[in-house]
């Protein structure tokens, strides 16, 4: 039991002996290497010099206001002559729906006379001819031909005046 306890203790010397050893060839090893390789960086590449830009705005409206002049907008309210919807008129039963939620489903043809069969989102078909009224921007029907109804809305120009602009239902694939 006494030999068992200095077992370790001997190991350990014998291991510790082993590391002690030559290391003459890896200091070569290591000089021939660093003599040799020499790392080369490529220079840095040139930039031009940075020219700063100032911006100047004292003489600009601020982009985060909206942009009113009260004497031209007045000016736009009292003397704009363009296009107005009428405000008298009875609405007709298609104006209760926006123009894309429309749809074309066929045409009528009487002598003379054509009709355009205009399907609302509800489901009801509506007969229409020019001079009748589509759309919640004051849509007037100007067309309707086989494939297609012309449709002419009034929509607020954000100027206190209208501008027109034009909108077309064609016949639907079903």
């Amino acid at each position: 039991m006494r030999r068992l306890k200095h077992l370790p203790l001997v190991g350990l010397t014998v291991m510790l002996s082993a590391c002690g050893g030559d290391m003459s060839d890896l200091e070569q090893f290591i000089d021939q290497t660093k003599s040799s390789h020499h790392g080369q960086v490529d220079p840095l590449p040139e930039f031009p010099p940075y020219e700063s830009f100032e911006y100047v705005s004292l003489d600009l409206r601020d982009p985060f206001r909206p942009q009113t002049d009260l004497g031209s907008t007045v000016a736009a309210q009292t003397d704009y002559s363009g296009p107005r919807p009428e405000a008298t008129r009875r609405k007709e039963p298609l104006e209760s729906y926006p123009v894309d939620s429309l749809k074309m489903v066929g045409l009528l043809q009487q002598k003379s006379q054509t009709w355009g069969l205009v399907r609302d989102p509800d489901g009801t078909i509506h007969r229409v001819q020019p001079g009748n009224y589509a759309g919640q921007n004051h849509g007037k029907i100007t067309k309707v031909s086989e494939t297609r109804i012309d449709i002419v809305e009034l929509v607020p120009d954000g100027l206190s005046g209208w501008v027109n602009r034009e909108a077309k239902l064609a016949m639907a694939d079903e």
